[in-house]
Order: C-alpha cells, then sequence, then structure tokens
C-alpha cells in the first residue's frame, strides 16, 4: 500500500504542469472529458507497464544502495524539467480527427509519454517497489492529475496558476530526490557525490538555460 500511495502521488505531481496536462485540457474541449480520460487511462496502462517492467528489471540487477542513489538524481532532474515546462503546438487541429476521438487521444498520450518524465518517474520508482503497486499507482496518478486539469481548466477558462504548480512541483522533486540520494549514497565517498553534483549542476544548466536567458533579456527591456 505504501508503494502504490507513493507511485500515485509522485507521478501526480510529476503530471502537473506537464505537456500531457495540457493536452488532455486541449483535447477535453473538443471531445467528451469521459472520452479523453478513458483514453488516457488505457494509454497510460499501456506506457506504465513497460516503463515498470524496465524499473524491475534494473532494480534487480543493481544493488539498492546504487538504486536508491541513481533515482535520487533522476527525481532532482526531474525537478529541473519540470521547471522549465512544457508547451503544446497551437496549430494543432485536434478538433477535425480523422479517427474515433479515444484513439486519437490513446495514440497521443502513448507517443507524448514515450520518454516523458512521468514514464521515467515511474521507471525510478519500480527499481525499488513492487511492480503491481507501482504500474497501477502510476497509472492512477496520471489519470487523476490529467482529471484535476480538465476539471479546473472548464471551471477557470484554463487560466491555471501554472508558475506556482511548475515551483511546488519541482520543490517535491527535489526533496523526493535528496533524501533517496542520502538513503542510498550515506556511505559513498566524496568523490561519487561531486560527479552527482557535477551532473546535477550540469542537467540545471540545461533545462534552465533558456527560461534564465529570458528572464535576463526581460529584466534589460524595463525601463531605468
Amino acid at each position: 500500500m505504501e508503494a502504490f500511495s507513493l507511485s500515485f502521488a509522485m507521478i501526480f505531481i510529476a503530471e502537473l504542469g506537464d505537456k500531457s496536462q495540457l493536452l488532455a485540457l486541449t483535447l477535453a474541449t473538443c471531445f467528451s472529458a469521459r472520452v479523453v480520460l478513458w483514453a488516457i487511462f488505457c494509454s497510460t496502462l499501456a506506457v506504465h507497464v513497460l516503463s515498470t517492467a524496465a524499473g524491475t528489471l534494473l532494480g534487480g540487477l543493481l544493488p539498492v544502495d546504487w538504486v536508491l542513489f541513481l533515482a535520487g538524481i533522476s527525481f532532482i532532474v526531474y525537478g529541473f524539467w519540470t521547471l522549465r515546462g512544457d508547451s503544446l503546438d497551437e496549430d494543432s487541429d485536434s478538433c477535425k480527427p480523422a479517427i474515433h476521438p479515444f484513439w486519437l487521444v490513446f495514440s497521443t498520450f502513448f507517443i507524448a509519454e514515450l520518454g516523458d518524465k512521468t514514464m521515467l518517474s515511474s521507471l525510478s520508482l519500480a527499481a525499488t517497489n513492487p511492480f503491481m503497486a507501482v504500474w497501477i499507482g502510476s497509472t492512477l496518478g496520471m489519470v487523476f492529475s490529467d482529471a484535476l486539469a480538465i476539471a479546473v481548466g472548464k471551471l477557470l477558462g484554463k487560466k491555471l496558476p501554472e508558475n506556482i504548480v511548475k515551483i511546488g512541483a519541482a520543490i517535491v522533486f527535489f526533496a523526493f530526490g535528496t533524501f533517496s540520494m542520502y538513503q542510498g549514497g550515506a556511505d559513498f565517498d566524496f568523490m561519487l557525490w561531486g560527479a552527482a553534483f557535477c551532473l546535477i549542476g550540469l542537467s540545471g544548466y540545461l533545462f534552465l538555460r533558456k527560461p534564465l536567458l529570458s528572464f535576463v533579456a526581460e529584466l534589460r527591456r524595463l525601463p531605468r
């Protein structure tokens, strides 16, 4: 039950402000929310069975301390990924599908989730937790998060507090990642921790470079 709750919570948070959540909100303006959510559930179930199986296999091949340490690094990287955010192609004509809406949403989400941080998060969780609990928990976490986006979006006209949501989700990722790194790497030597911090710093730079440059450019345009 603990693994299920953890998987549900982490994927729910990972999905906040993610492009998949924005996609769910957009598609729900064109098609029935029930059809969209059912397609998301089926698609996520298919994607996460692959990531969870991969995580379970990797977890059985690596020592637990290394799995926890690497998973911690990955969650911190997902935090930077969350801060960077995602965007959708505003020119997409999703309201005029050539196929049934269910299959349109299913295929769109399946492709969108491949390599996405929610898929990678479930992979990391499955490395140290039971397969079934992570698979079902991560799937429901994503569906509930997307359902929340659809409900709030319809109430507020899509005006979601994206920046606040992203910062909050990133903080959770940073906290969980730091704790996992400490659990697994408490006995690791200084050189290994140094290499890990360099990797984290590099990932933060790569993910946040463009937003920071844009922010600096906006500051320079302000009247003095």
